[in-house]
C-alpha cells in the first residue's frame, strides 16, 4: 500500500520508493529510503499534507508525495 493510504497513528516500513531522480533525492535525503520505519502522525483537515514522523523527527509531505512511496504495515 501506498504512504498516503496508511491510517492515521500506524506504523509502516518503506518497501519502496516509485519517484524520478529529483524527489527521490529528496525523499532520501530526508531519511525515506527502503527498510525505513515510518508512522503517520496525522493528516490536515482536507487530507493534505500529512504529517508524518521519521525516526525522532516529523515530516510533512503532500499526499501526491506520499502515494509514490510504498510501505507494509508494521504491527506492535
Amino acid at each position: 500500500m501506498s504512504l498516503a493510504k496508511l491510517p492515521s497513528r500506524t506504523r509502516g516500513r518503506v518497501t519502496r520508493v516509485r519517484v524520478d531522480h529529483d524527489l527521490s533525492r529528496r525523499l532520501m535525503e530526508m531519511g525515506l529510503v527502503e527498510g525505513t520505519e515510518v508512522q503517520v502522525v496525522r493528516r490536515a483537515p482536507f487530507g493534505d499534507p500529512l504529517q508524518i514522523r521519521v525516526g525522532d523527527y516529523d515530516l510533512s509531505l503532500r499526499t501526491s508525495e506520499a502515494e509514490l512511496i510504498d510501505v507494509t504495515r508494521v504491527r506492535g
